[in-house]
């Protein structure tokens, strides 16, 4: 089958890129893990390219398969998976090299804010010469006497190189020593980073959708409905039955975002006394049956399931949470008597 290559830009808020996309008679497949509906983006790629278009929370491939992979991750683990594993990403949000996964989310391998308007044929003949220049200058460093080294002779250089040169206890010691300093340095470097990229961010988010919503009486609305399910405990199973729905939960699970405002807002509800201060513990279950359901897929793609495994894996996971949903309410009820 002829296939066609595509270069894909950044959006006026979006980062990385152009990626030039070339699919090859085995890396063929559009990945779209984009939740229960495929992004009108993906679907755009495998029409120009020509590739085939495979729903992620449906079914997977392998990796060298993959062409391309479709996300629409506002920050989390989700828009480095696939980056983390050379494959090209296009995310649909305008999100930068951010989440837990930021060091792997490069502009060479990855773009944001992508629409359908941002998706144009290149120049196919450029492409092949380019790969054909690049297969030219392997071949001639190959050819060259600064080929890599054999494990013998690298063994042989380290050897010589330490010939003479033993450590003394009081040097290796220091050397130990500084081993761990650097270590720590380095944790406590990359838990800041992460704090500043990450975490604040999505605290000035929350506060700010919360701030919102409790202005514009919303919050009240909000609260004055779900107050009387959470007074009672078939209400709150009623409540986790709902979010645990396989069509709902990886529409209401990213970023947890809608958990935490009805939480906050439930919050405070419990602090006003309409909720009995027993309910707590079960009503924190109750609203976070959804919470995860959108990373099933990312999730065993980050553990090398087999494509059957996630395939089956990623439905029987949704369904599950329509019954574990209800439980876990239950047995939160029984374990809150005598706490209050």
């Amino acid at each position: 089958m002829a296939y066609r290559n595509i270069k894909i830009t950044k959006g006026s808020a979006g980062f990385g890129g152009p990626l030039i996309i070339e699919p090859t008679e085995t890396r063929n497949k559009v990945l779209c893990v984009t939740g229960q509906t495929i992004s009108p983006v993906a679907k755009k790629i495998a029409e120009m390219t020509g590739c085939e278009l495979v729903d992620g929370f449906k079914t997977t491939v392998p990796d060298d398969q993959v062409a391309v992979a479709v996300v629409n991750c506002g920050g989390t683990a989700r828009c480095g998976v696939y980056p983390r594993k050379h494959i090209m990403t296009v995310n649909v949000e305008p999100v930068g090299a951010v989440g837990p996964l930021a060091q792997y989310i490069t502009e060479d391998i990855y773009v944001s804010d992508v629409s359908e308007k941002n998706l144009s044929y290149t120049d196919e003949t450029n492409a092949s010469a380019a790969k054909s220049a690049a297969e030219e200058l392997e071949a001639a460093d190959a050819a060259g006497d600064n080929g890599p080294k054999t494990k013998d002779q690298a063994k042989a250089d380290v050897a010589a190189a330490q010939e003479g040169q033993k450590q003394n206890l009081v040097t290796r010691i220091g050397v130990g020593v500084g081993h761990v300093v650097n270590k720590f340095f380095a944790a406590g470097r990359d838990s800041i980073d992460m704090v500043i990229r990450n975490i604040l961010p999505f605290m000035a988010f929350t506060s700010t959708l919360l701030g919102i919503i409790s202005a514009s009486g919303l919050g009240n609305v909000i609260a004055n409905t779900i107050s009387p399910f959470c007074s009672t405990l078939p209400g709150m199973i009623f409540i986790s039955f709902i979010c645990g729905l396989p069509f709902l939960s990886p529409i209401l699970g990213p970023g947890a975002v809608i958990a935490q405002v009805v939480g906050t807002l439930l919050g405070a509800e419990f602090a006003k006394g309409n909720i009995p201060a027993q309910y707590a513990l079960p009503a924190l279950f109750a609203i976070d049956a959804q919470v995860g359901c959108d990373f099933i897929p990312v999730g065993l793609s980050l553990g090398e399931a087999e494509p059957d495994t996630i395939e089956m894996g990623v439905p029987a996971v949704l369904y599950s949470r329509v019954i574990t949903g209800p439980l876990a309410v239950v047995i939160a009820y029984f374990f809150s008597i005598g706490m209050y």
